[in-house]
């Protein structure tokens, strides 16, 4: 049995073993080798292999992957596959078929199909996990197909510039699309710059979204997580919207199905939101569910909710309380009021424990959450210099 360590609470994933694959035979991928390009090792790999990538730049390549329990790794210093307006299928540089892939190391960017949905992954299997990955300048990041047995975990990864021209097509990009599926986890994540598109839009039942700074800085997205269908647990992540959004609000909840189900849960709980956004809102809720907030650091001139919602300790303030806010280091100044103002948040009506157990670490990174007294409110925990 595995089990997956979600901000402190074991929830059982029996049926999940795409973490630990069984491992076949091992193919090495590289300029060096008898096998020069990935689309080669993904017409020979079979159930459970291991495909491995020597770093560097794969032009053009492009390959689907139907093959069960595969691992697709990066060697050091990372494998990029550059599309340069490709896609196997007219769908994604990788279309990925198979149950209980893993996808490691690996930089995705320049898919372009006709349906301007080209992605750097379409997974079409059951359960996925990346780790240490990069998509960016895609037309999607990854788009995900519909599976209610499935569970998708993204980590330590980065997500950008995934978009489509949309004053000339009409047509949205996302970094990423998560479909209709049993469980999304995105966790010490950089996921950032979608324009007009949605950072993270996740269709998924049950939606764990940890430490992670999802971000618009340079760009304008529609939502920074877009949540239409299922409930969330978003706990110690750093938002920031900027004032070219697309869209008032910074977070959208069953903006398009189960508004009227009471029983989905929507948890906010120490993150710290800034928005640039001039007469925006932090989250807008369409169910008649109540959103849960606890902790939460909120800065900027925007309305603080929309929709049913209980805050509890959540603190409005001013930039000037963050370390650096121009430079996106949201990190608490020595004298800032959300120092020893949170509660302890106790547990989900599901039985997860809500404290937040980490800290985003940037890049793509996070760290155990060093507690001093009470907790403090937002994603930072202020540790004060400790005498010599």
């Amino acid at each position: 049995m595995h089990r997956l360590i979600l901000s402190g609470c074991l929830i059982s994933v029996v049926s999940w073993l795409l973490a630990f694959p069984a491992h076949g035979t091992e193919w090495q991928v590289g300029p060096q080798r008898a096998l020069k390009l990935p689309s080669a090792a993904a017409r020979l790999a079979k159930d459970g292999d291991v495909v491995s990538i020597d770093a560097g730049l794969y032009q053009g390549d492009v390959a689907s992957w139907p093959q069960q329990r595969l691992t697709i790794r990066g060697m050091a210093g990372g494998a990029h596959l550059d599309a340069i307006g490709n896609a196997a299928e007219g769908k994604a540089i990788w279309v990925l078929k198979g149950n209980n892939t893993v996808v490691e190391n690996i930089e995705l960017s320049g898919a372009s199909a006709p349906a301007l949905n080209g992605a750097g992954i379409r997974f079409e299997g059951t359960h996925l996990t990346l780790r240490n990955c990069h998509f960016h300048h895609n037309q999607m990041g990854i788009l995900t197909g519909v599976n209610p047995d499935s569970d998708i975990l993204i980590e330590n990864s980065e997500f950008n510039d995934n978009t489509v021209d949309y004053p000339r097509h009409g047509k949205l990009g996302h970094n990423i699309y998560i479909g209709n599926i049993r469980r999304f986890t995105l966790q010490n994540s950089y996921i950032h710059d979608a324009s007009t598109g949605h950072n993270v839009k996740s269709r998924a039942r049950e939606n764990y979204i940890l430490y992670n700074r999802i971000t618009d800085e340079r760009n304008g997205s529609s939502y920074l997580v877009d949540l239409p269908d299922g409930g969330g647990y978003l706990i110690g992540n750093l938002f920031h919207q900027s004032a070219n959004t697309e869209n008032a609000a910074m977070l959208a909840f069953a903006a398009e199905h189960n508004q009227t189900q009471p029983n989905q849960q929507l948890y906010l709980v120490n993150n710290t939101f800034v928005n640039d956004y001039p007469g925006g809102s932090f989250l807008h809720n369409h169910s008649i569910a109540t959103a849960m907030l606890i902790n939460n650091l909120l800065i900027g001139e925007a309305t603080a909710m929309i929709g049913p919602n209980q805050e509890n300790h959540d603190l409005k303030a001013k930039a000037n309380v963050l370390l650096d806010p121009a430079s996106y280091d949201y990190r608490l100044k020595p004298n800032a009021p959300a120092i020893d103002q949170g509660i302890s948040p106790g547990l989900a009506a599901n039985g997860m424990l809500l404290n937040p157990q980490f800290v985003y670490r940037h890049p793509r990174g996070s760290e155990k959450r060093r507690q001093q007294g009470p907790l403090d409110v937002g994603a930072y925990e202020f540790i004060a210099k400790q005498p010599d």
